[in-house]
């Protein structure tokens, strides 16, 4: 059963592409759900490093937001409107009432919450066993597109490595034929040879 249908009340909020919708350590104290666009969700470092850890798109669910209003804890990440997007929030206090009262919703939440988890487990996985080359080509391929529209920060957030460390692997895979560096974005030259890479 689809969460969404619970927020149906809620009026629509459009969040410009690039705002901030919760930062580290901010309290908890909406459910939302999206209803156009997309959020990041990326933890990041003291030296400014990021790590992408999930994308909440139309009908998911914000795995640390659900976690936080069940736990009571601070948001431990930054969340940013990849895109325009619109939202619908759902005050804590009325999340807190369908926990308890709508069996429903709560078996719809845990649910959508083990989904999530398990997504969240793969990314781990993927940072810390696949090599940098293949996490680079699973980014590229994931755009279904020959020209992926995209900088090499963004890419470094997206696999969990530094910059310098993107641009010198793009260079490999550009003298290989694979790919062609343009300005904002790689064009995929040769996507079979991507995809045996993964």
């Amino acid at each position: 059963m689809s969460i969404a249908r619970y927020f149906d009340g809620y009026q629509d909020i459009r969040i410009p592409a690039g705002h901030p919708m919760l930062h580290q350590g901010d309290e908890c104290l909406h459910y939302f759900v999206l209803t156009s666009g997309s959020v990041r969700l990326f933890t990041r470092s003291a030296s400014g490093r990021e790590v992408t850890l999930y994308h909440v798109r139309p009908d998911d669910i914000c795995v640390l937001t659900t976690s936080c209003l069940l736990g009571g804890r601070r948001f431990p990440a930054e969340a940013v409107a990849d895109s325009e997007l619109t939202v619908r929030m759902m005050p804590k206090v009325r999340f807190d009432d369908l926990m308890e009262n709508a069996p429903g919703f709560r078996n719809a939440v845990f649910q959508s919450l083990s989904q999530r988890m398990d997504s969240l487990i793969q990314t781990i996985e993927k940072l810390a066993l696949q090599p940098i080359d293949v996490r680079i080509a699973n980014y590229l391929l994931s755009f279904d597109s020959d020209l992926v529209r995209t900088t090499h920060q963004l890419i470094a957030s997206e696999v969990g490595t530094a910059r310098e460390v993107v641009s010198r692997h793009l260079k490999q895979l550009a003298s290989r034929g694979m790919i062609q560096p343009e300005r904002s974005a790689i064009r995929i030259l040769d996507p079979d040879a991507l995809a045996k890479l993964t």
